[in-house]
C-alpha cells in the first residue's frame, strides 16, 4: 500500500536545463531532448508519490525563446499529458544565446531586456493555457566578475538600472523576475553584493532574488568575494559556525527571495585562472555533499522564528553537469524526487 504524504504544498518541480547546460558543445556530451527529461521526471515515484511539474529553460533545443503561439500550445499539451504542469522558466539573456551583459552597452541592456520580453511572452502565454499555475522568470547579470570589478560601483548602478527596465517589462506581462544567486555572475556573485544589487532595483514586488541552495553555500564560504565569507578561513564545516553563518546569509536574503531551488553541493568550484569560479552541483545521495538538505531548506522555508513562511507555491531541484549515464538512470530521479519529499514535510504545509 502506498504511503501519502502529509503535506502537498509547496508542489514538486524538476528542472529540465540540466539536459542542455554543458551539453552539446564541441568535446562535450550531447543535449538530452526535452522529451527524454520529461519522461524521466513524469517516471519517477516514491511511495506513490510523483513530481507535480518542471521548471524550464527557454533555449533550443528544448524550446524556442521565438516560439509561435501554436508551437507553444502543443508543448503545453506534451507537458499536460505527462501529468505535469509549467513552474518557473529560464529567460536565456547571455550574449552567446542572443541577448546582452546587463552592465554592458546600450545595445547590451536592449538584447538583455528584449530576452526578458520575449521571456515573459512564454511565461505568460503558459499561464493563459492553464499549464502554468505559479512561477517566475530566472535571470542574472549575464556579467563577469572580472568585468564587473574593474568599477564596481558603477557596475552596479548599471546592472540595477537593466533590472529595473526588465522588471517594468516583465510586470506588463503580470510576470515577476527572480535573479539567481550564483558566484558567477558579477554584481550578484556574493551575498552582500546581491543584496546591494536587490536594493538598487528596489522593486521587491517584480524583481527579487532565486536562492539555490548548492549556489548560496558557496555565498557563505566566500568564492569570488572573499571579503564577504560568513565563516573563518579555516572553517572546518563546525556545525556552530556553519549554522551562525546560514542564519545571518538567510536573514538578509529571504525576504527578497521568491523562488527557491533545492540542490546539494561538496564546497568545490569549477574555473581557474581569469575564468570567474562557479558552484558545482552533487547528487541528492553524494557522500561528500556538505548540506543536510531536508533540514538545510527550512534556513529559506522558514522565518527566523521557524515559521513556514508559505512563500514558494513550488519548489524545484537544480543539478546540472552530470554525464549522460547518470541521468538517464531512472534511480537518479527517484532519489531526487525522495529528497524533494522529505524538504516539503520538513518544511511545507496541507492545504
Amino acid at each position: 500500500m502506498s504511503q501519502q504524504p502529509h503535506n502537498n504544498f509547496p508542489k514538486l518541480h524538476n528542472a529540465m536545463w540540466p539536459g542542455l547546460v554543458g551539453k552539446g558543445s564541441p568535446g562535450a556530451e550531447p543535449c538530452i531532448d526535452l522529451d527524454t527529461m520529461l519522461n524521466l521526471t513524469a517516471q519517477a515515484e516514491v511511495n506513490g508519490t510523483k513530481f507535480d511539474g518542471v521548471d524550464i529553460f527557454l533555449f533550443e533545443p528544448h524550446i524556442n525563446i521565438d516560439a509561435s503561439d501554436d508551437d507553444l500550445k502543443r508543448m503545453a499539451d506534451k507537458i499536460r499529458a505527462k501529468g505535469l504542469v509549467v513552474g518557473s522558466v529560464v529567460a536565456p539573456i547571455w550574449p552567446p544565446t542572443g541577448g546582452g551583459s546587463a552592465m554592458g552597452t546600450e545595445e547590451d541592456r536592449k538584447k538583455f531586456v528584449e530576452q526578458v520580453r520575449k521571456g515573459c511572452r512564454i511565461a505568460a502565454k503558459f499561464r493563459e493555457l492553464g499549464i502554468r499555475p505559479h512561477g517566475v522568470v530566472r535571470i542574472d547579470s549575464a556579467s563577469s566578475v572580472s568585468e564587473w570589478d574593474k568599477d564596481p560601483k558603477a557596475a552596479t548602478k548599471r546592472i540595477a538600472a537593466t533590472f529595473k527596465e526588465a522588471g517594468t517589462v516583465a510586470k506588463g506581462f503580470g510576470e515577476r523576475l527572480a535573479a539567481e544567486g550564483e558566484i558567477c555572475w558579477g554584481g550578484m556573485h556574493s551575498w552582500k553584493n546581491m543584496l546591494n544589487l536587490l536594493e538598487a532595483v528596489d522593486m521587491p514586488k517584480v524583481v527579487g532574488f532565486q536562492a539555490d541552495m548548492a549556489h548560496t553555500l558557496l555565498y557563505m564560504l566566500g568564492y569570488n568575494a572573499p571579503e564577504h565569507r560568513l565563516v573563518p578561513e579555516n572553517f572546518r564545516w563546525q556545525p556552530d559556525q556553519f549554522h551562525t553563518a546560514m542564519k545571518k546569509l538567510t536573514k538578509a536574503l529571504r525576504p527578497w527571495t521568491i523562488d527557491f531551488h533545492v540542490a546539494q553541493n561538496d564546497a568545490t568550484v569549477k574555473g581557474s585562472g581569469s575564468h570567474d569560479k562557479t558552484g558545482r552541483h552533487c547528487l541528492a545521495t553524494d557522500p561528500n555533499g556538505k548540506l543536510n538538505i531536508a533540514r538545510d531548506a527550512g534556513y529559506w522555508m522558514r522565518d527566523e522564528t521557524g515559521k513556514v513562511t508559505r512563500k514558494f507555491k513550488h519548489i524545484c531541484w537544480d543539478g546540472c553537469m552530470f554525464p549522460n549515464e547518470v541521468m538517464m538512470r531512472q534511480q537518479t530521479w527517484n532519489d531526487i524526487l525522495a529528497a524533494m519529499i522529505q524538504v516539503r514535510e520538513n518544511h511545507g504545509w496541507k492545504s
